[in-house]
């Protein structure tokens, strides 16, 4: 049996196969050895990953998404990269067409897409005659771009306050999703990668008490300052 579990190592158990149809019966002693068997344990479910999660699902709390909006800021920072990205382009998309479509609105209803080209007829934004060119119009402005060629006349106060409400807005939105971006790429979650642990812990007499001892590894040349090692110990 030691053969064996020196050969397989401990993720296997040594079975015996019974003749009377019973199955497979754990090794006894003095059981005939030709008669042993080996069956892959069943691996148990890590209550705390190696990378510090804990596999504890809540139930039943109740609203718990109303919980999680509430602080939309952290909930977007916990997610995953690809749901990241996501909302991140879907964000500023959904932004810039809105504006675009804004503009739009103000050029259509003044009647500035018909009269574009009359020489001296002075429209709201100078140069928009359709929804891409008003969209451009707002990427150039948003992005500080500033072609020269699409510009806001002083005959349209509607578009003055328009065009501050889309500066206001557009800090707000490069605020929120460039921290959210920023914070979640400064996270070392990634870190814990080049820690090893050991395989196996030992409990053994130290200071006169039984101490449960495990090995931590740095992989990495820098050192880490004030580091802290939080263990959870499970009793059945």
């Amino acid at each position: 049996m030691s053969a064996l579990r020196r050969k397989f190592g401990d993720d296997y158990q040594v079975v015996t196969t019974s003749s009377s149809g019973s199955g497979l019966q754990p090794q006894g002693p003095g059981q005939d050895p030709q008669q042993q068997q080996l069956v892959p344990k069943k691996k148990r479910q890590r209550f705390v990953d190696k990378n510090g999660r804990c596999n504890v699902q809540h139930g039943n709390l109740g609203s718990e998404t109303s919980r999680y909006l509430s602080d939309l800021f952290t909930t977007l920072v916990d997610l995953k990269w690809r749901w990241n990205l996501f909302i991140f382009i879907l964000t500023y998309t959904v932004a810039w067409l809105f504006m675009a479509s804004m503009w739009w609105v103000i050029a259509y209803t003044r009647g500035d897409l018909n009269k574009a080209h009359v020489g001296n007829y002075t429209p709201c934004v100078a140069n928009v005659y359709n929804f891409p060119s008003a969209f451009l119009f707002f990427i150039e402005t948003e992005a500080t771009i500033g072609y020269g060629y699409r510009y806001i006349t002083d005959k349209c106060p509607e578009g003055i306050i328009l065009f501050l409400f889309q500066s206001i807005l557009g800090s707000i939105v490069d605020a929120f999703l460039i921290g959210c971006m920023f914070i979640k790429m400064s996270q070392p979650k990634k870190r814990a990668e080049t820690l090893m642990f050991s395989e196996h812990a030992v409990i053994s007499m130290r200071d006169g008490k039984l101490t449960l001892m495990f090995r931590v590894g740095n992989l990495r040349n820098s050192h880490m300052v004030s580091a802290q090692i939080r263990c959870k110990l499970l009793k059945g």
